[in-house]
């Protein structure tokens, strides 16, 4: 799938890009990053694997409204990426990281099926996203 399809089907919209919106996602990054690390800390690992996702989730919305767009489902932001990533402006590390934080946030919430090893390494995968999506938008 592509944006036009994205568009056409209603899963994204167009909007004025938004420096406002934007900064609020990163923020909520943020916030989100450091409530998986203390998550993990205190060996909640299933939050700490939900947390990690929505950082990465909220720093590519941030993405997503610097081009104009606004995202009507999880995985249109996935698709974004994608396209980003055959432009050469996204490694395609970064979207295998995001749809496997995806997964593994359905998992947890969803199946009940979460470890200590999965949320280490999406602590990790949400820390080097976010870099990577600031360095994106030059912040």
């Amino acid at each position: 799938m592509k944006i036009n399809e994205l568009l056409q089907k209603g899963f994204i919209t167009k909007i004025k890009p938004d420096k406002k919106l934007v900064e609020k996602e990163l923020k909520e990054a943020n916030y989100d990053l450091e409530r998986a690390n203390a998550a993990l800390e205190q060996k909640d690992f299933k939050w700490s694997i939900i947390k990690s996702y929505y950082s990465m989730f909220h720093a590519a919305k941030a993405i997503l409204f610097s081009l104009g767009l606004k995202e009507r489902r999880h995985f249109a932001v996935g698709v974004v990426l994608e396209e980003l990533s055959a432009e050469g402006k996204l490694k395609s590390k970064i979207i295998n990281d995001f749809k496997a934080s995806m997964s593994a946030r359905e998992e947890a919430d969803y199946r009940y099926i979460y470890s200590e090893d999965t949320a280490r390494y999406l602590v990790d995968v949400a820390e080097e996203f976010l870099e990577e999506m600031k360095k994106l938008l030059k912040v």
